[in-house]
């Protein structure tokens, strides 16, 4: 493992990928891990860090594969997600932090609050499943989704991945991350392991929401020490790019009570 800089960021080597990641905001502020979507990067959370960056430290990181991060010889999986994102707070000697997570992020997010309860002090999970129900709608959507879809629907963020990344492969990251969508092992989805989540619990979701719907956000909230829900009307699964307005100062509101 070791460190290296570029004009815009670092990067971090971990396990064959080179792990790019940014720090922003208060340097004397609380840490705030930031992590973003599958297929994403840190960019899409951007929306976000002004209502925060007075306050906390901001950790952004692309995962493996994504954004300026290489993809490496390991397979892509959210504990591998979360493999990465410890060894980035070890490397910057984070002890306690809170973390901000969409989606994929967001899942990440709930296995580092399950693993170490002791080091996440917050958790806000924006649009974030929690598990896969072998008759949840959204795997068909998962199956089907393919590299020339995403290509049509997000043209603009795919062009920059592939002149800011260090090593391309956009089709082959699609194939990774989908295998990751539909992991229903240990590997995968944090299931149970929600249990043992004991840090403040905040779920943000668009009320049109395709992949995480009320009832699994409620089932959740259900089994979390400390849970509250934000429900967001006319927005869908990127509901902080939808309406930063409404999530940012719930956001800021939640980490600073």
């Amino acid at each position: 493992m070791s460190c290296a800089q570029n004009p815009s960021g670092r990067y971090l080597e971990v396990d064959s990928s080179r792990i790019y990641y940014e720090l922003a905001g208060n340097p004397q502020g609380k840490a705030l891990l930031i992590l973003h979507g599958g297929l994403g990067s840190s960019r899409e959370m951007a929306c976000l860090q002004a209502h925060v960056a007075e306050d906390y430290q901001l950790i952004s990181m692309d995962f493996r594969g994504h954004g300026r991060s290489t993809l490496g010889q390991q397979p892509l999986s959210y504990a591998r997600y979360q493999q990465d994102a410890e060894a980035l707070l070890n490397h910057l000697g984070v002890e306690q932090y809170s973390v901000l997570g969409f989606s994929d992020g967001g899942i990440v997010a709930y296995r580092l609050a399950a693993s170490h309860p002791g080091r996440v002090a917050r958790l806000i999970a924006i649009g974030a499943q929690w598990r896969l129900l072998p008759d949840d709608p959204s795997i068909e959507i998962l199956k089907g989704l393919t590299a020339n879809f995403w290509r049509q629907r997000f043209a603009g963020d795919v062009t920059w991945y592939q002149s800011a990344n260090p090593e391309p492969d956009f089709d082959l990251l699609v194939d990774r991350v989908k295998e990751v969508w539909l992991d229903s092992a240990e590997s995968g989805y944090p299931n149970k392991l929600v249990e043992q989540v004991r840090c403040p619990v905040l779920q943000i979701r668009g009320d049109k929401d395709f992949l995480f719907s009320l009832h699994e956000a409620c089932a959740l909230a259900e089994r979390l020490q400390h849970s509250d829900l934000c429900n967001v009307p006319f927005a869908s699964h990127a509901v902080h790019q939808e309406a930063p307005d409404i999530v940012g100062p719930v956001v800021k509101r939640f980490l600073l009570t």
